[in-house]
């Protein structure tokens, strides 16, 4: 049997609704309450205690409590926490154990005057990381000395805020960084093995967004010292059970056995262990079970092979039209491609259906808050090869339906496409140098553009079709017309116009024939569309498949797919002329005000009522979701009437501040 708690915001999270018991948390109400978590254990008299892969996950004052109350931890030994905790130590001791790190200083001396000195020593970029940290919290990247006071500051505050502890150390930035990390499993005998690399290098404000494996472009000679260190690590401080080996590598010229350094262990489950599993057909929660029921290995090295190609992507909650700001609500809908954990019975148990698994924490009609950590779902694909996995995912986010908040799926299929990711030219900076101006959908070629007018007829068509059968409403000799005008783009200026007509045997794009298969009923949410070549026989295969998810709009539909959404405005050809004179609504003018762009907190107003600003100035920093966001001047401004007080809680769209 197993034991839910929950705190009062996740009375009715899914793990709550999964567990055979579930509890509220006592004392503070919260998960990072020990004695709280212990006493719930112990009212249920389970055995043992699964930290999974957050709050108390790394923190050896928990270990202790769960022994001490006569319980089994099922992670590593309090020790090997210990040692791995603070990141400078962490530093200190892999140097003596024979494992590379990265230059910088990992001192205890915390004088802000002091620590600009030597930041300069080491030269810029450098990285200002809590060494406590986790997740990017904490975390600041630095091009230049005139930034350094500041971001210093902010990292402090986040590490505090974060995990109580504002020390920080500094590292030099490596300038064509891949983030690689090395799984290794050991029992309490002191068998340890490894379950080779995962690539974690496409991130975000340095949280990982993607990951994949096994490494693209990984060499054997520098896969076999990078898990031969990791090996070291783990061997280096007692560890047993699930634990990972970071590295930060210098992909400017390929990956070399003397390019990587360590980084930090995580000394426990990480988020990104489905593919793993997916490659090497290892439960890696099963193992973690068995080693802390005193179980030892039942694997070799020898045992454990790579298997095709595993991709997860995390969707969060946040909005990437809007600069990935987070995004709080209900999921009005929520409908993954596949059901939540599900097994399709393969030997291993761990690849999902047909190559795809997601694993969440969410349910449709649940509300995703603003406490938490914004990710809504994994979503896991396993191919034979690179671009199978990343073929699958892109099928998958396109049959993946969330509504009521913010999410990433379209810029998560954005990438999967991108032609930089499939070569596997990575660097943690791709994300920023892809999307310098932010996201706005994946650009959509002209086969997609054919294929969704064609679709946005045969639409409009059956539609039209079923309004004319509504008997008794409507008269006898109404027809559905063949001959559409689709203009696609969301409004008037920009938009391209396609003309689509429809024939017994025949549908035509702007004069071209277009040869689709699609099953669709007026009112469906989702249509699956095959595209072919011109003239092919019965038995031929589609040249491309999409899933088009469908949402009526006043004047047609807003179709998702791809990465993008597209606004069909349909029209019938012989009234189409009209439409250029529909009346179009201007968004109101925003720019003289500082809006909070999500519910948070302020944390920080770093200017005054009359003071002059200039663009890319920071203006405020409001907190939400453990992360702070920097909100700052678009423009050359005076500071009018200021709105809001540091500590205020501030709602969505509420005005912080006013410019003249």
């Amino acid at each position: 049997e197993t034991v839910a708690v929950h705190s009062a915001a996740d009375a009715d999270a899914r793990h709550v609704r999964m567990a055979d018991i579930a509890l509220p948390l006592g004392g503070r109400g919260d998960y990072l309450d020990i004695e709280a978590v212990v006493a719930a254990a112990l009212s249920t008299g389970a055995d043992a205690i699964h930290p999974g892969y957050g709050f108390l996950s790394e923190n050896p004052e928990f270990v202790s409590a769960v022994e001490a109350a006569g319980l089994v931890f099922i992670g590593p030994p309090a020790a090997a926490i210990r040692a791995m905790g603070l990141k400078d130590a962490a530093k200190a001791l892999m140097e003596q154990a024979g494992v590379p790190v990265v230059p910088g200083y990992h001192g205890a001396g915390q004088d802000p005057e002091k620590l600009a000195v030597i930041a300069g020593e080491i030269g810029y970029p450098v990285l200002i990381k809590a060494r406590a940290g986790g997740g990017g919290k904490g975390m600041r990247l630095v091009d230049r000395a005139a930034d350094f006071a500041p971001a210093l500051e902010s990292a402090v505050r986040e590490g505090t805020a974060s995990f109580g502890d504002g020390h920080v150390l500094i590292e030099k930035y490596i300038a064509a960084p891949r983030h690689i990390e090395v799984q290794i499993f050991a029992d309490t005998d002191g068998q340890v093995v490894h379950l080779f690399e995962r690539d974690c290098t496409l991130q975000r404000r340095h949280q990982k967004v993607i990951e994949e494996a096994p490494a693209p472009g990984m060499p054997a000679a520098v896969r076999r010292a990078m898990c031969d260190a990791a090996i070291t690590a783990a061997q280096a401080i007692g560890y047993h059970g699930a634990g990972t080996i970071e590295f930060i590598a210098d992909g400017s010229a390929g990956l070399r056995e003397d390019g990587f350094w360590f980084m930090e262990m995580n000394t426990r489950l990480q988020v990104e262990h489905p593919v793993t599993e997916a490659i090497t057909g290892v439960d890696l929660v099963e193992q973690m079970i068995r080693v802390a029921a005193g179980e030892k290995l039942a694997m070799t090295q020898d045992d454990v092979k790579i298997d095709g190609w595993a991709i997860e992507n995390r969707v969060y909650a946040e909005d990437p039209y809007r600069g990935f700001l987070p995004s709080t609500g209900r999921l009005v809908r929520y409908q993954p491609p596949v059901e939540p954990w599900a097994d399709d019975g393969q030997e291993n148990g761990r690849r999902g259906v047909d190559g795809v698994r997601v694993d969440d924490g969410v349910f449709e009609g649940g509300e995703v808050s603003m406490f938490y950590d914004p990710m809504i779902a994994k979503l896991v694909t396993w191919g034979e090869t690179r671009d199978e996995a990343a073929d699958l995912q892109v099928l998958a986010l396109d049959a993946f339906e969330i509504e009521g908040l913010g999410h990433n799926v379209d810029f998560l299929s954005a990438i999967m496409q991108h032609e930089r990711f499939r070569s596997g030219e990575l660097t943690t900076g791709f994300i920023a140098e892809e999307y310098p101006e932010g996201f706005e959908g994946a650009p959509a070629d002209d086969r997609l553009t054919s294929v969704l007018a064609a679709v946005g007829g045969v639409i409009a068509t059956a539609d039209a079709d079923r309004a004319r059968r509504i008997e008794g409403q409507l008269s006898d000799d109404l027809y559905a017309p063949g001959d559409w005008t689709i203009r696609i783009g969301e409004r008037e200026e920009g938009a391209t116009s396609h003309d689509v007509r429809l024939e017994e045997n025949a549908l035509t794009v702007d004069g071209e024939q277009v040869t689709i298969e699609m099953q669709y009923t007026p009112g469906e949410r989702m249509v699956d569309v095959a595209l072919f070549e011109n003239g092919a026989g019965e038995d031929a295969e589609p040249i491309q498949s999409y899933t088009f998810q469908l949402k009526p709009t006043r004047t047609g539909y807003a179709v998702t797919t791809r990465g993008a959404t597209h606004y069909l405005r349909i029209l019938q050809t012989r009234i189409a002329h009209l439409a250029s004179h529909m009346i179009e609504k201007t968004p109101p003018d925003l720019s003289k005000m500082l809006i909070c762009p999500m519910p948070g907190l302020l944390v920080k107003l770093h200017v005054g009522e009359g003071d002059e600003v200039q663009p890319g100035q920071p203006l405020a920093t409001v907190e939400a979701m453990k992360m702070e966001n920097i909100l700052r001047a678009e423009k050359q401004a005076t500071i009018g009437k200021i709105n809001a007080e540091e500590g205020d809680s501030l709602a969505v769209d509420e005005v912080i501040l006013e410019l003249e």
